[in-house]
């Protein structure tokens, strides 16, 4: 009885050779895309971070005891 369930798993088995195994171009797409979509997200951040310290520098927040940072070049 075993060796018949064997025996059918190896005709049933219809997996590709090694070399015939790709990725595709539909994967390389979804891939590009996260990367558009990351850099977009990235670009908002450095906008709205900017936007933050100017408001910060302008007084627009509540008064705190937070020290102004330094930049240094």
């Amino acid at each position: 009885m075993n060796s018949l369930v064997v025996s059918l798993a190896v005709l049933v088995d219809k997996t590709p050779p090694d070399n015939k195994v790709v990725a595709g171009w539909g994967a390389f797409g979804i891939f590009m895309l996260m990367v558009v979509a990351v850099a977009l997200l990235g670009w908002s951040l450095s906008r709205h971070l900017k936007k933050v310290e100017r408001n910060a520098e302008e007084g627009v927040y509540a008064p705190s005891t937070r020290k102004p940072r330094r930049t240094t070049i």
